[in-house]
Parts: structure tokens; sequence; C-alpha cells
């Protein structure tokens, strides 16, 4: 006698890739039911009020350079379901200290010509590839169009999986472009001279200058990328449980497949026993990455910036010059925190007035520490913005720090405060989360892996979610 499915496929977890995962397999006419253990949908993707009432903080992620230009997203009508993104007057700012910066500006040549001795070296970097991003992005959804610019982006990409300290240092004489270059590749969280830190620094810097991309957010808050996708989700029909935390596969309601959301430390706790010795021991051996330490802060208005410039950056990048950026980096490698750790700040609010009250205005930061670190980098982090914007502790109003403890906590993915599923070198990128042909698919029939520990990696775009569903619909059917 046939056994009766209840669902096609159950999801589990609703993070943006969990929550794509789950559209995409419901668009193709599949019965879907997704399980979240928080009381809200969007894992790293959520809102709330962390400090005083009528403050919005992003609670994770909160500007989405690859949430904006991902070909998955992009394809679906999330306007419809609420999200509205919005666009700084400049992506990125670097200041330095001697009271100037240097702004990332949506045009190669803008850009380049604030850079003096490196403009010409800079334009022949970025200008080429940044055309060719709605192209290069279009393949990822199985629909591949001739670059314009072939060479260049050949050239490009073998320079990419160098150190990004290496290319820095080749390309560029000045410190305006080195530190411009370093604070983007230091989003890899690995130190500047591993490989392949400069593809960081070059696909941040690009997607900064693609027409019509940039590094945008959502009005109203990062929250709004998740709602918007659970609620187009259950235009298709597909159901959102929340508040349900499954701590073994056989809790799963009875389906045909099941995806799961979760890092390998979760996959294995979950449903190790399925799996095979082999895979099973690939999972032990996963490599997470660094984490973060972050604070929000409420303030009583915009930060005092020395560099004018910088209020006009939704994004701006605390660190100075390259070789101050590259410590800080290798220091936790080693275990250490720097006393002046390399700072992402972003400023939603001066473009965003739905963040705070009239006035008003929220700052979110974060700085890298080694894993499941428990030291408080609150004084380290306020130091970094005040030497850049003296007077920013005196409009302070509250704030809220988070360690990596406190992270995990608030999202299970997270393991020891890594926001990026495992650590993002090399082998990391390859091998993610073992190297398989088809790193989606698990040893066990009808079980996938759909979270950021698998290809593409790390950032809010849904891609890992489609991929893993392409794979399901391929047993499915």
């Amino acid at each position: 006698m046939s056994v009766i499915h209840t669902y096609d496929a159950v999801v589990v977890g609703a993070g943006p890739n969990g929550l794509a995962a789950a559209i995409e397999l419901a668009r193709n006419g599949c019965s879907v039911a997704v399980i979240e253990a928080n009381d809200r949908v969007g894992g790293g993707a959520r809102s709330g009020e962390l400090t005083l009432p009528g403050f919005v903080h992003d609670l994770g992620s909160a500007i989405h350079p690859l949430g904006f230009a991902s070909p998955f997203f992009r394809s679906l009508p999330l306007g419809e379901h609420g999200l509205e993104w919005v666009h700084p007057a400049a992506p990125l700012a670097h200041p330095f200290d001697d009271g100037t910066a240097t702004v990332l500006e949506y045009s190669v040549e803008e850009t380049a010509g604030a850079l003096g001795v490196d403009a010409e070296a800079y334009r022949r970097l970025m200008r080429d590839v940044a055309e060719d991003v709605d192209r290069i992005a279009a393949s990822f959804l199985g629909r591949p169009r001739v670059p314009r610019h072939p060479l260049a982006l050949l050239s490009t990409g073998l320079r990419a999986v160098g150190s990004a300290r290496g290319l820095a240092e080749r390309l560029f004489a000045g410190e305006k472009a080195r530190g411009l270059f370093a604070g983007n590749a230091a989003h890899s969280f690995l130190p500047l001279e591993r490989r392949p830190a400069a593809l960081f620094g070059f696909v941040n810097c690009v997607l900064g200058h693609a027409r019509g991309y940039g590094w945008p957010f959502p009005k109203g808050g990062s929250q709004e990328i998740s709602d918007a996708l659970a609620s187009y989700l259950l235009s298709l029909g597909g159901e959102i449980s929340t508040g349900v935390r499954v701590t073994n596969v056989d809790e799963v309601p009875r389906t045909r497949a099941v995806l799961f959301d979760v890092t390998p430390r979760q996959l294995l706790s979950i449903a190790g026993e399925n799996f095979t010795d082999r895979y099973r021991h690939a999972l032990e051996r996963y490599r997470y990455g660094p984490g973060v330490f972050k604070v929000d802060f409420a303030l009583d208005g915009p930060i005092p910036w020395k560099a004018e410039e910088c209020l006009r950056a939704g994004t701006v990048h605390l660190g100075g010059t390259l070789e101050e950026i590259a410590a800080g980096e290798a220091a936790i490698w080693r275990g250490e925190h720097p006393e002046r750790p390399f700072v992402l700040l972003a400023q939603q609010s001066l473009f965003d007035p739905t963040r705070a009250p009239d006035g008003k205005h929220t700052v979110w930061a974060y700085c890298h520490v080694p894993n499941g670190s428990e030291v408080d980098m609150s004084a380290r982090i306020e130091a970094q913005i005040e030497r850049f914007a003296p007077g920013f502790t005196d409009r302070i109003l509250a704030k809220s720090a988070m360690d990596c403890t406190d992270l995990e906590r608030t999202d299970a993915n997270l393991v020891g405060g890594d926001i990026t599923g495992g650590a993002m070198d090399l082998r990391g990128l390859l091998a993610r989360p073992a190297l398989r042909i088809s790193p989606y698919l698990t040893p066990a029939k009808g079980l996938y892996l759909c979270s950021s520990s698998t290809p593409p990696g790390a950032g809010v775009h849904g891609m890992c979610g489609y991929f893993a569903a392409r794979a399901a619909l391929r047993y499915l059917s």
C-alpha cells in the first residue's frame, strides 16, 4: 500500500533561504509547509525595538547589496507584498584620521576621480565588470548571457581569487584606494593576506557601482524582506508555523522531502542518524568562522562625522588604513581582540524616517571577534566611532549590545556568533558543507540542506534556498 504524504515538501527554518526554497517549490506546484522555531520568520533578517520605543533596529543583517542584486529575489513580486528598497545618496564612506573620507559612489568615474594617483587603476579594475553584473546574475537562474567584456571579467576573476592585501598593494599606491578596498574585503571575515579575500573586496565595490544596484536596505527594517517573502509564499498556498522547534527529523509532518535552513551542527543533531558515516564525519569537521560583537544605538541626532561626506552614505567602514584593518582582522584569527577593531556601521535612519522618532536616529554597528567570544567590545566600537566623529558618545540615548552567545541565542544558526554560516576561505567555499557534486543533497533520501552553509554562502539573497529547491524538484518530479 502506498504512503499518503501530507505535503510534497517541508522546510525547517524560515530564514531568507528557507523561505526562498519554499517559494521555489510552491511556484512549481508543490504543497509546502515551513516550520520556524522563533516566533517570527526571518532568521538573520529580523527587526525590533532593541533600545527605546519607536527606534527600529535590525537584529541581524542591515544593508543588502546581495539581496537587491539577487536574481531570485528580483524574479519575485516582492514589491506587491510590502517590500520597498531605500537607496542612500551614496553606498559607502570610508573616513580617515585626517578628516577626509573616500566615498564609494554609484559611478565608477566619480569614485575614481577622488582617488588621485589611483584613479586610472581603480577605473580599469571596476568599470567593465560593473556593466556586466546583470548578465552575470542571470546565469545563476540558468539564463546565461554572453558578457559585454569577457576579457575584463576573466582578468578580474583571476585577480579576485588572491589575497586582498596583495591585490591592493600591487594595484594602488595611495592609502585612500587601499583603505576603501580593504574595508570591502574585510566583509570576508578573513585575514586580508588569505585567499580569496580579494573576491569580497571586488564584489562589494562592483555591486556599489552596478547600475540600479548599490547597497540598499529595506524601508522599515530587514524584517520587511522576510515578511514580504512569507506573504508571497502564503499567496502561493504555502503554510508557515512559527514557535515550533524541530529537534528530530521524525517530528516533521509527513512529507516526501525535507529542506533544512540550518547549519551543519543543527543538521547533525536533527537528522545525523540518517546519514552515512562519511557524511556525518564531514559535518562534524565543518569549520565555522569568526563571530561578531554587535551594538545598536539610539541617538539624539545624526552622527557628527568629521568628514561630512559620511552623512551621504548608508554604510560607513571604520578602520582607517589598509595596514590597520589587516592587522585587526589577522589578530582575530589568532584568538585576539584588537584594540582598534574594524567596525561596520549602518545609519539607515538618515534615509528612512520610519526607523526613529523625528529628529532622532538609529545606528547599527559590529566588529569581528573570535568565534564564541564573550568579551565586551562596546567601548572599543564606541571609541572607533568617536575617533572619526568627535561628540558621538554625547548623542547616545540608549544602546543594546550582543556578544556571540547572545547572537546564537537569538538565532541558532549563528553558531559562536558566526553570521556567515561557516568560514569563507577557499576550502570553505569549495566544500560547503562537504565536497560533493551537489552540496544541497545529503546521503539520506529526500533530505536537503538549503542554508548559507551551502553555495553561494553568506548574505540575504535566497540563492542557497533556490538551488536546494531546484535539486529537490528533480527528486520530487
